[in-house]
């Protein structure tokens, strides 16, 4: 084959193996190879953010001869690089033929279309488009799988958070109060728009810690039992949690909660600026709740940013302001003191049905601030999408007591028919198969 045409084959190639180089193999029979080199960005758009950055992976990719040249490919749209390089030849795999990457396989045949329009075959196929069969014995979701199993490092968990808040927006943060909620949440996935939609972290939360032992929401639960649970969490899974402190305590208690956290492998810890008995956010001023003084809390903020060993465990500032009824400039004040003082990021609540409190928040804050993350808690304000959410600039969208609740539901329903029934039979319909809970657990089957 004339050794000048060009094959561009687009790669993420942060685990790589046999699989990528049968393809590039095949690919050098066609030409010279272009590799578009997926952004760590548009990796994180399709599925999980990438476990080495692009200049690791171009690293590897520079050192094999079959490669001629390196480009970045910044988006997984392949329309860019194929434009720009006119290429003889686009080579994938043919697993993307289903699934989620269906639609930039389409979209590459219609680019081809459009570069050799007297070739065209019919719409689905392109004699220009070169596809391997996939490697079923080893590839990347298989080799994933299995390092997860193995486990992951705290320092690897940990810093998974920041890496995830400078690749992609919104992150989808899901409540989990068992290893067994977290085995779910971490494996729940759909594959839409040709993107694989998950979520990308855990939430321990003090109301549904507590619920869960029949406590009331008032810091009733200690820290060690908390920690017992969110290990049992890490045991099972390798995505990061942001720990729920509530008022964080007294400032001493501060400093020895964020050391332990950051110990055990969380990633965030969000606080919030209240004093006295803690009382849920949600009954706003139908209870008595007290604001803390600015000055005292960024203290508290400033003393644990001190207490921390590296930097990659984060503190979250949670504003009450909103819930209390002091207004968005009493908002905007905190959240700027709370941001000197040394907060990582801010959280910003509301009790309101619809979102307009919270999204003329986030446009005057972003007007003065547009880096620092914030988090939302949808919880009241329930009908907004997380993408418009992440329009007006929120980061992190914290759905913050659902597993909990919703179980509740089903495990009431449950019962209620055993005893109506006499029997069990009506109420497997509601139940989750023993087989599928095996599956779900690693190392049962």
């Amino acid at each position: 084959m004339n050794k000048k045409k060009i094959v561009y084959v687009a790669m993420a190639a942060d685990l790589l193996h046999a699989g990528h180089i049968n393809i590039l193999k095949e690919a050098s029979k066609f030409g010279s190879i272009v590799v578009g080199l997926l952004s760590d960005e548009a990796i994180a758009k399709m599925e999980e953010a990438p476990f080495l950055d692009y200049d690791q992976r171009k690293m590897v990719l520079e050192n094999l001869n079959l490669i001629d040249s390196i480009v970045p490919q910044n988006t997984p749209s392949y329309r860019q690089n194929i434009e720009a390089l006119h290429p003889d030849y686009v080579v994938h795999g043919d697993d993307w033929q289903s699934g989620y990457l269906r639609c930039y396989r389409q979209e590459v045949i219609e680019l081809l279309y459009k570069l050799y329009p007297q070739e065209k075959v019919d719409l689905n196929t392109h004699p220009r488009l070169i596809e391997i069969p996939y490697s079923q014995e080893i590839n990347v979701l298989g080799i994933k799988r299995a390092l997860k199993n193995l486990g992951i490092t705290t320092a690897n968990r940990q810093g998974r958070l920041k890496k995830l808040l400078s690749l992609k927006s919104p992150l989808r943060i899901l409540e989990t109060h068992s290893a067994l909620s977290a085995l779910i949440a971490q494996n729940t996935c759909i594959d839409i728009d040709g993107q694989r939609l998950e979520f990308d972290g855990f939430w321990s939360s003090s109301l549904t810690d507590s619920t869960l032992r029949g406590k009331p929401d008032i810091e009733a639960v200690e820290l060690g039992v908390r920690l017992q649970g969110i290990n049992e969490i890490f045991e099972v899974t390798h995505k990061p949690l942001i720990y729920d402190a509530d008022t964080g305590g007294k400032v001493e208690h501060f400093v020895f909660t964020v050391r332990t956290l950051e110990r055990l492998g969380v990633s965030a810890v969000v606080i919030e600026d209240k004093t006295g008995l803690k009382k849920n956010s949600l009954l706003g001023n139908e209870v008595e709740q007290t604001q803390e003084d600015i000055e005292v809390f960024c203290h508290k903020i400033s003393e644990g940013k001190k207490a921390r060993v590296g930097d990659e465990f984060m503190i979250f500032a949670r504003i009450e302001s909103l819930i209390l009824d002091k207004g968005q400039e009493d908002a905007l004040k905190r959240a700027f003191a709370y941001i000197g003082a040394g907060a990582d990021g801010i959280m910003i609540h509301s009790r309101h049905k619809d979102a307009e409190e919270i999204l003329s928040f986030m446009k005057a804050f972003r007007a003065k601030d547009s880096i620092t993350p914030v988090i939302v808690v949808p919880t009241s304000f329930n009908a907004i999408l997380a993408k418009d959410l992440a329009r007006a600039g929120v980061n992190i969208i914290i759905y913050a007591n659902h597993m909990l609740r919703s179980s509740f539901v089903a495990m009431s329903e449950v019962a209620k028919s055993i005893l109506e029934n006499d029997r069990s039979l009506e109420a497997e319909s509601k139940c989750m198969s023993v087989n599928e809970i095996l599956s779900l657990i690693p190392g049962t089957i």
